[in-house]
């Protein structure tokens, strides 16, 4: 970066603009005030109030609802949001005039000597993160989680000391990053998602996954999932020179972790003692949860965790919001909160840890999904779809010959009744939409919880 620097290696007289103020780009702007800064945050919709009060507190100067065009482009460095696509108009001109853009994360990064365990991956990285964070925290280190996740890493190196970071980093934070350095990095897998911001091309996507090991070095760890057929597939392209340590549930490996014959979890990293614990004592059950707890247990190894340590933490964690949530059972039904299920694999992994006779709520902005690999499983397992949503169509067309029932909502009130009324004792009615909520909802988590206030009212 260019700029004049202090004593204290503070930057001084050096434009920054924050494009984005949702949490990673408050964040950025209070950390990029405290190192010396002069901040300006643009925001092209309106500000939420919680953000828009911390700025006014941090007297950080911002705008909302528009773009100036010409003060962002007189930045000296640029924070975007990982949610503003690179085709946007005010990004092209950024990058016309060689202003430097950066990441919230890849910026705070260079402000703490933290070790950073990043995590990314098209399913499960908020189950694994949060999960690694709590075994971590349980075990006494002085750890944060931020990312994807949380309150933003940058307003947490600004405001804490924290010796580690568990980061949830999402392909759009990847693509932003070019200097982020993982001690530990976990890929957990690599599914079609999100292709609408990469040409419709699965290389492209696999590309900003394996962005994750980029500048680690032969002191750092290399976490990911040996079942995965994309991940395996990038590993032939994309080399890391930290040691790598896979986990798999079909084969053996003599480092990492595996699933023995008696359904019992293997992690051994070197020098460590062998960590032994059935798949039937973790908190968090179904076949995807279990390579969750291969992920996080090995990162828990490479740390020197105590094994009775990491066991007991397995087998409490409760799920996070969101994330198969258990909401209720009213006349014998299960309601399951997955609004944070936004792809078609996601949804895959719910029904594949479910009972038979589920009744599923779905729906909303389609990102080009290819609903095929689900049909076994509505075939087998859901008795009806609710949709939600404003075009449906593809769903209909997806599934009309696997289910006998499929209707349209246009609430999640609406929905919440109808899958109440279909459902039977023993059944569960499963929010698990497939999709973005941008169409009726603020966010996943607004979706989800629109869902458990509509199933308290019932």
């Amino acid at each position: 970066m260019l700029g004049e620097v202090d004593k204290s290696g503070n930057f001084v007289n050096q434009n920054l603009v924050v494009l984005g103020a949702g949490e990673s780009g408050i964040g950025a702007a209070v950390l990029a005030k405290q190192k010396g800064y002069s901040v300006f945050v643009s925001d092209f919709g309106t500000i939420l109030t919680e953000y828009r009060e911390q700025l006014l507190a941090e007297n950080i100067e911002f705008e909302e609802n528009t773009h100036s065009e010409s003060r962002i482009l007189d930045a000296d460095v640029v924070i975007k949001s990982p949610g503003i696509p690179q085709t946007a108009a005010i990004v092209k001109k950024i990058k016309e005039k060689q202003i430097e853009i950066l990441s919230e994360i890849e910026f705070a990064a260079q402000y703490t000597s933290a070790k950073l365990i990043c995590i990314t991956g098209s399913n499960g990285k908020s189950t694994t993160a949060t999960l690694t964070w709590y075994i971590l925290d349980k075990a006494g280190l002085n750890v944060g989680l931020a990312g994807n996740i949380g309150k933003s890493f940058a307003l947490q190196v600004a405001r804490e000391n924290f010796d580690y970071y568990v980061l949830e980093i999402s392909s759009f934070m990847l693509d932003d990053m070019s200097k982020l350095k993982a001690y530990i990095a976990v890929l957990l897998n690599i599914t079609p998602d999100h292709l609408d911001r990469y040409d419709y091309k699965m290389e492209n996507y696999v590309e900003s996954k394996f962005k994750i090991i980029m500048n680690q070095s032969e002191t750092d760890f290399f976490i990911y999932n040996a079942d995965d057929a994309e991940t395996q597939t990038g590993l032939e392209k994309y080399k890391s020179k930290a040691t790598s340590l896979p986990f798999s549930q079909r084969i053996e490996v003599k480092e990492g972790a595996f699933l023995d014959e008696s359904n019992n979890i293997i992690v051994h990293v070197t020098n460590q003692p062998s960590f032994i614990m059935s798949i039937n004592e973790l908190a968090l059950q179904g076949k995807h949860n279990v390579y969750n707890n291969m992920a996080s247990g090995i990162v828990a190894k490479v740390l020197e965790l105590r094994n009775e340590s990491i066991r007991e933490s397995m087998g409490e964690y409760q799920n996070i919001e969101h994330r198969l949530e258990h909401v209720s059972q009213i006349a014998g039904i299960n309601f399951i909160n997955d609004s944070k299920a936004t792809n078609v694999n996601s949804v895959w992994y719910a029904l594949e840890s479910m009972p038979a006779n589920v009744v599923l709520i779905m729906g909303g902005v389609d990102k080009g999904n290819d609903y095929n690999i689900l049909k076994d499983l509505i075939r087998s397992k859901v008795s009806a779809i609710v949709c939600i949503g404003k075009d449906n169509e593809r769903i209909h067309d997806a599934f009309e010959n696997e289910t006998e029932i499929i209707v349209n909502t246009n609430s999640m009130k609406e929905a919440v009744i109808l899958a109440y009324n279909l459902a039977k004792k023993g059944d569960t009615v499963l929010l698990s939409p497939a999709c973005a909520s941008f169409d009726l909802f603020k966010n996943y988590e607004d979706r989800g919880n629109q869902f458990k206030a509509a199933v308290r009212e019932l």
